[in-house]
């Protein structure tokens, strides 16, 4: 019987997990997380399940038997994927379990910068009724919002933005200016991007490239008006250099659903600016997407220990066998 480790939480956290697995006739086996140094706790996994959890390559050398890590999510970030394919190990993912749901979490933040819903919430808790106390609104119809990144979420994004009478600018190399055009947004460079957002909002995978993708020079090349928006992984931004340019005025503000360090510690200046928003790391949750992102991952775990291809593999050395996800 093949054992399944899945890595991030105890059996009553990972209810759905483990009875799929079980039903499909595996051993599961549950840690709250990957100890440093494995040691032997690994060493007979045929597959293991990790959300955030860094595999390194030291890690899978402590797993010898194992033929498929599967992140139970999107980014693949925290996992050495040229490493696991020299080991012989597939990695997979999750890559579209949330689209609506991060697209739509993007907006929500949007438009809770833009109708200033935390000022105006606190002045009715304050007992204040003042219609136009919370600050400066003006009409969304018509600003921009510029996109870093359209792929899946982008794209989605950009959908609802349009719908809100928002002129949508995209920068991404990889997609061809006619796809962004019929999408019903513009192209741009990433110094009009910058230049010309009234919100910009991330939506890049974190590579050693992307890293700090939003620093210094470019929260100085924003409007001063302009309203960062980050859903997709805190590493895309230097927060020092971020929580520095609220404070000095350079930008109006941020809303975050993602940081660099989850959770942030209690000194973090992030959180004591009023200007900058942050939700922990919720934008993928509905009922709905917690249920997908597990029913796949475990359908591709299946998948591979019968000898079929991944239906969603991220390193190299299986995508050519891959087969197309229906």
């Amino acid at each position: 019987m093949a054992t399944v480790v899945i890595a991030y939480g105890q059996r009553a956290q990972t209810a759905l997990e483990t009875d799929l697995l079980e039903g499909m006739g595996y051993q599961v086996r549950h840690l709250s997380g990957i100890p440093v140094p494995v040691g032997h706790q690994l060493e007979d996994a045929d597959a293991v399940l990790v959300t955030v959890q860094e595999i390194t390559d030291a890690m899978l050398a402590a797993m010898p038997a194992c033929k498929i890590i599967a992140r139970v999510g999107t980014g693949l970030d925290s996992i050495d994927l040229a490493a696991a394919a020299r080991r012989g190990i597939l990695v997979t993912n999750v890559s579209d379990y949330s689209v609506d749901e991060v697209s739509t979490h993007a907006i929500t933040l949007l438009l809770a910068c833009a109708r200033r819903l935390p000022q105006y919430l606190d002045l009715v808790r304050d007992g204040q009724w003042d219609s136009t106390g919370g600050g400066t609104i003006r009409r969304l119809r018509g600003q921009t919002l510029g996109l870093a990144g359209f792929g899946r979420i982008g794209r989605a994004t950009a959908v609802k933005a349009l719908g809100l009478g928002l002129r949508v600018l995209v920068c991404d190399p990889f997609q061809p200016a006619g796809e962004i055009v019929a999408a019903g947004a513009e192209p741009a460079d990433w110094a009009a991007l910058l230049a010309e957002s009234d919100y910009l909002s991330l939506h890049v995978p974190l590579t050693p490239e992307s890293a700090h993708l939003i620093g210094t020079d470019a929260l100085r090349a924003m409007k001063p008006s302009a309203v960062l928006i980050n859903t997709a992984r805190g590493g895309l931004v230097d927060q020092a250099a971020l929580a520095a340019a609220v404070r000095a005025g350079d930008i109006a503000g941020a809303a975050l659903d993602v940081l660099s360090q989850e959770p942030p510690p209690a000194d973090d200046p992030l959180l004591s600016d009023p200007r900058i928003l942050i939700t922990p790391h919720t934008g993928w949750y509905s009922q709905e997407a917690q249920r997908d992102v597990a029913v796949r991952a475990c359908e591709d775990v299946q998948r591979v220990l019968s000898g079929r291809p991944a239906r969603s593999p991220a390193n190299a050395p299986v995508a050519a066998t891959a087969e197309p996800a229906s």
